[in-house]
């Protein structure tokens, strides 16, 4: 679960500064009129690949959803829906990071528990071993295991 949820809150932290810059692009494409000369701009294609374009004034940009989707949306729409994308990975990055907190306490309490029962049996058989026969500290109890068997 908990490798689960970090790698979760790695996609969301990924996602979450394209998605920025996407809607930064649109409000800024959004406050051009239209008597506006086109943008020379350069674009990024891929990590290392950029390419040049003059962008005319436009009143829809196209959105990848994935899965080979792409759609045209009016500029206020897209700037709508990419703010509502924007705040639920921002609540889905606080809820993983949340979880992610829970787990740790519950990893560290199922630890301590395991530690102390562990003790406990330790102690147990050394007070067997010492009622029953008042064998050495380091002899093998009914279990047939010594002490030793258990140390990490």
């Amino acid at each position: 679960m908990e490798s689960s949820t970090t790698r979760r809150l790695s996609s969301l932290r990924d996602k979450i500064p394209d998605i920025a810059k996407t809607l930064s692009t649109v409000s800024f494409l959004s406050t051009r009129s239209p008597s506006s000369p086109p943008l020379s701009t350069t674009f990024e294609l891929n990590d290392t690949l950029f390419a040049t374009a003059n962008v005319p004034h436009t009143d829809e940009v196209y959105l990848w959803l994935g899965a080979n989707v792409m759609l045209a949306y009016p500029l206020e729409e897209a700037k709508e829906l990419l703010a509502g994308k924007l705040e639920g990975a921002r609540e889905k990055e606080g809820e993983c990071e949340e979880d992610l907190e829970f787990l740790r306490e519950q990893i560290t309490t199922l630890e301590v528990a395991t530690a102390r029962v562990y003790n406990w049996d330790v102690g147990m058989r050394r007070r067997e071993r010492l009622e029953g026969g008042g064998g050495d500290a380091k002899g093998a109890s009914k279990g047939g295991k010594k002490d030793e068997d258990y140390d990490e």
